[in-house]
């Protein structure tokens, strides 16, 4: 308010209509000519208005004290947003964004029942993200549905479904911190029926927890063939799940007492199997045994009255000092979306693969070309102004509706989009076809890269390669391309895959979180592979 603190004279309640009118066209009259605070240039008051001016002093009530409106201006002062208030939220993003600790989306894996979410819960409790009211609260709700030892699963299984079967569905996601590392636990479903939700936790992991159950029989379920065990290890193995820690759960159980020879046992026919899958276990694979039930071994290293043998580092540690590739935030944007909702706006949730994604950056969503503007971004629940290669976002866009975005649509850039393809040449590696299932041109699977799921048909076999004649050739001598018919388990084959929509996707050499796949048919892996020609920029198909 810019006037002085005097207000319109009360119309009293028995005035007729036509005194009302005449009050109001007095108080209007001021109004508009109404003396100039001291130091403006404004005209005086014509002598009419300032007779009128002076009959209503006269009529109306004494102004407030200059205090009072001091008091007034302050207090609607106080309710604007200051530019000091920008610039210190401002600078509170700021300081936050570079106190941020790095950032790794653990993924939890294993066999159904080998405890992933009760081993994920418990890291949230230890590490103070659920209180004891809500552990005793949950540990109620198990006894009464006679399921005690679930009760900390419930902390990641949060549906009434999961709760009820005690297995995990949809993948659970949570977040929680150690003195150097922010991480976000995955925990993907163990049952053979949601491998495909398994897949899409794994594709957003930088590291891996296979957790096993020690409890006599249930490690050989998990590992004999057709086990979720040996799956799920060659799964995230192919989804780039570089760095694997390996805890052998449950050791508290009356069929294993921590003992050396279990452990031993279990370590010794991992070992070969992870070899064989590609990792390289001395660098790349840790072993621990731990409780997820009582937290042993978690947080902090194992009493020796418990465990007297171990003389290793407990889980937080080792998640602590992993090492895992630096990926390039100068590089090409590329954020596949994994999901989508309306918040006054449209905004998209997914992993950021590479590159830096900013407040007011211009970008193009792909494949359907539509250019968007970033109007927020946030990491967790914090909201940021930029954030880095590894980050699980959400990011709020202009320019764009919900309804025109679907999972496996690609955030990029506008002069460096991601390709948008309907066929590619793959190497694939065949692992297990279905019986009596013959691999050639015409063969049908589901496609799984990235957050992408889509059918797709293999219509020609380009060459077989022959991994033992390949190791023992002189590599200068140049042999002839094996085109085959058909191959069968344990080949190597270059081969073209077709699709029915556009999907984006790029060389592995370029972009390997874009360019790892598998192939399923009917509720199992038959190959893994990797995109090593896409066609020409601008181009859907190679041309003939």
């Amino acid at each position: 308010m810019e006037h002085d603190g005097e207000m319109p004279p009360p119309i009293p309640s028995h005035a007729t209509p036509a005194e009302a009118d005449a009050a109001a066209d007095d108080w209007a009259a001021r109004d508009d000519f109404e003396e100039s605070p001291a130091g403006s240039h404004s005209h005086p008051p014509p002598p009419a208005a300032a007779a009128a001016e002076e009959e209503a002093r006269e009529t109306s009530p004494p102004a407030p004290p200059a205090q009072d409106i001091k008091e007034i201006q302050s207090t609607l002062q106080s309710l604007e947003l200051q530019p000091t208030d920008v610039q210190h939220d401002s600078a509170q993003m700021e300081a936050a964004e570079r106190n941020r600790k790095r950032h790794l989306n653990v993924v939890f894996i294993g066999h159904v029942d080998a405890g992933k979410s009760t081993a994920g819960g418990q890291i949230l409790f230890l590490s103070g993200q659920v209180d004891d009211r809500t552990i005793q609260k949950y540990e109620k709700e198990a006894k009464d549905k006679s399921r005690e030892s679930w009760y900390m699963a419930y902390i990641m299984d949060t549906n009434e479904e999961e709760r009820a079967k005690g297995k995990t569905v949809e993948v659970g996601r949570a977040h929680f911190e150690t003195e150097t590392t922010r991480f976000t636990i995955l925990d993907a479903p163990g049952h053979k029926s949601y491998v495909p939700n398994m897949i899409s936790g794994a594709s957003q992991a930088d590291i891996g927890v296979l957790v096993i159950s020690a409890r006599k029989g249930e490690f050989e379920t998990g590992y004999e063939r057709g086990g979720q065990t040996r799956e799920h290890v060659l799964l995230a193995k192919t989804l780039g799940v570089s760095k694997l820690i390996v805890v052998i759960n449950k050791m508290d159980d009356p069929t294993v007492g921590w003992s050396k020879e279990r452990y031993d046992e279990i370590e010794g026919k991992m070992t070969p199997f992870l070899k064989s899958s590609g990792y390289n276990v001395k660098k790349d694979v840790q072993f621990l045994p731990i409780s997820g039930l009582l937290g042993a071994n978690m947080k902090t290293r194992m009493d020796k009255s418990t465990c007297s043998w171990w003389n290793g580092p407990c889980l937080f540690e080792i998640m602590d000092c992993i090492e895992v590739p630096l990926r390039d935030p100068k590089g090409p944007v590329r954020m596949p979306i994994m999901d989508k909702y309306k918040d006054m706006g449209t905004v998209v949730m997914g992993k950021i693969e590479s590159g830096t994604i900013s407040e007011g950056d211009n970008l193009v969503v792909m494949p359907n070309k539509a250019n968007v503007k970033v109007i927020s971004v946030y990491c967790d629940e914090d909201k940021v102004r930029s954030a880095a290669p590894g980050e699980n976002v959400r990011v709020k866009l202009s320019g764009i509706e919900e309804e025109d975005i679907a999972a496996g649509f690609v955030l990029s850039n506008v002069g460096n989009p991601v390709g948008a393809v309907s066929e590619f040449n793959a190497q694939l590696q065949i692992l297990e076809l279905l019986d009596n299932a013959i691999f050639t041109a015409g063969y049908k699977a589901v496609l799984h890269i990235h957050s992408v799921v889509e059918e797709c048909e293999i219509v020609d076999l380009i060459e077989e390669i022959d991994l033992k004649r390949k190791k023992e050739s002189d590599p200068k001598k140049k042999k002839p391309k094996r085109k085959p018919l058909f191959v069968k388990n344990g080949a190597v084959v270059v081969c073209r895959v077709q699709v029915s929509n556009l999907i984006c996707i790029e060389n592995f050499s370029d972009s390997p979180q874009l360019g790892r796949f598998t192939l399923r048919t009917e509720g199992k892996t038959i190959a893994v592979g990797k995109v090593v020609a896409v066609p020409p920029s601008g181009s859907a198909t190679f041309k003939a």
